[in-house]
């Protein structure tokens, strides 16, 4: 039996406007998120992606939702596999990362093996032959996670100056912003 939520992404298509009314839709109704959760990280169903779509619009209102399903997510970030779902959830990987560094009473606390789990997914989708917006959004978290974990600005420099050339315009914009930071 499909639920409501899964209906609804049976018809979703990529227009923001539908994007944010689905958003909208989880954010009044707070006991859909779990099983929104649930879909972004089943990779058989095929609405996967699109549950990764409505999960970064949520989160950019109600960062705080994911905090007691951080074990599960971070767990998770590694069997992703669809562009359009990494995109989405690497943007989210970013956000956690940041607000649990801002420590502010609304600030995520991630776990070390939370920290670990996000670390090995941004380094994966940066050097896999994912699309740019992942990467850029991977090497920002990165950034972040090296200003704390002392080993990763040097591994991260190697692979942006070794990658640099290859990529297109936005990767090297990134890339340059944050080796003139690291330096």
């Amino acid at each position: 039996m499909s639920s409501e939520l899964q209906l609804k992404l049976n018809y979703l298509k990529a227009y923001r406007e539908n994007r944010l009314k689905i958003a909208q839709d989880v954010l009044e109704n707070k006991d859909q998120f779990k099983e929104l959760l649930s879909i972004c990280f089943s990779p058989l169903d095929k609405n996967n992606h699109k549950a990764c779509w409505i999960l970064e619009f949520v989160s950019y209102e109600e960062l705080i939702w994911l905090q007691s399903h951080l074990d599960f997510f971070c767990s998770n970030l590694k069997i992703l596999k669809d562009e359009s779902a990494i995109r989405p959830i690497a943007k989210i990987v970013q956000l956690l990362v940041k607000s649990h560094y801002k420590k502010n009473e609304n600030s995520i606390l991630l776990s070390e093996e939370n920290l670990q789990d996000c670390i090995e997914a941004s380094f994966d989708w940066l050097i896999n032959d994912t699309k740019v917006a992942a990467k850029a959004y991977s090497i920002r978290t990165l950034y972040v996670l090296g200003n704390h974990h002392d080993w990763i600005h040097p591994e991260l420099q190697i692979i942006l100056n070794k990658d640099y050339a290859a990529h297109s315009a936005a990767y090297k914009a990134v890339a340059r912003e944050v080796l003139t930071k690291i330096k």
